[in-house]
């Protein structure tokens, strides 16, 4: 569908575009959206190309028309809303949460240095918006079996918190043809991500870790 808006009654992001569309135009048109501030990640959509977020977008990046899909290679729901449930029980079966050994009054509070804490920098702000994933062609061919950028940068984040204790059982678990080592380094993921974090970068170490692990 094609709709004209007024844009000098209308703020620049992409996110108002739509909801001026939905408010005044068509309310039939569906998209996914929350905060509208950059950090939950529900409006991620292709924009003009490119995939990133409809809320920090601006229409003044794109010159001439603004073409708006859905985000690519995903069944898509209605409209604008991509099927995200494989990415989702991806991310479940890398037990994103802290594992310990600890109980009783240890486990209420664990400790973590300045320096150990830093290593978590570039890797806990993933917000799962997909917009890496769904650019990664690798992920396009072998979504069933390779894990992705997203999933992968957030079971990263895991490896390299110094206060889990099961970093072999997770290396262990990655350790497969497909979840990590389809990943051929065409750095989409890292381009596209909107927040500035660096997936490809959180790959490689993974691949490191794996190798180490084996030895």
């Amino acid at each position: 569908d094609t709709y004209e808006v007024d844009m000098d009654n209308c703020p620049s992001k992409v996110l108002d575009i739509l909801n001026k569309i939905k408010n005044e135009i068509d309310p039939t048109i569906a998209y996914r959206r929350s905060c509208a501030h950059g950090v939950c990640g529900s409006c991620a959509m292709n924009v003009d190309g490119v995939n990133t977020l409809s809320c920090i977008k601006s229409h003044t990046d794109v010159k001439g028309d603004l073409n708006i899909y859905p985000l690519p290679h995903l069944r898509v729901i209605k409209d604008l809303i991509g099927d995200l449930s494989v990415l989702y029980k991806q991310y479940e079966s890398i037990q994103p949460w802290l594992k310990t050994d600890q109980t009783g009054q240890e486990k209420k509070e664990i400790i973590q240095s300045q320096k150990d804490r830093s290593k978590l920098d570039g890797y806990y702000e993933c917000i799962l918006c997909a917009c890496c994933s769904t650019s990664c062609p690798s992920y396009w061919w072998n979504s069933d079996k390779y894990l992705g950028p997203a999933v992968l940068l957030q079971s990263y984040r895991w490896l390299q918190d110094s206060r889990d204790e099961a970093k072999s059982e997770r290396l262990k678990e990655l350790d497969d043809t497909f979840k990590v080592y389809r990943c051929h380094t065409i750095m989409n993921c890292t381009q596209t991500c909107p927040k500035g974090l660096n997936p490809a970068k959180a790959i490689a170490g993974i691949k490191t870790m794996i190798a180490t692990n084996r030895t």
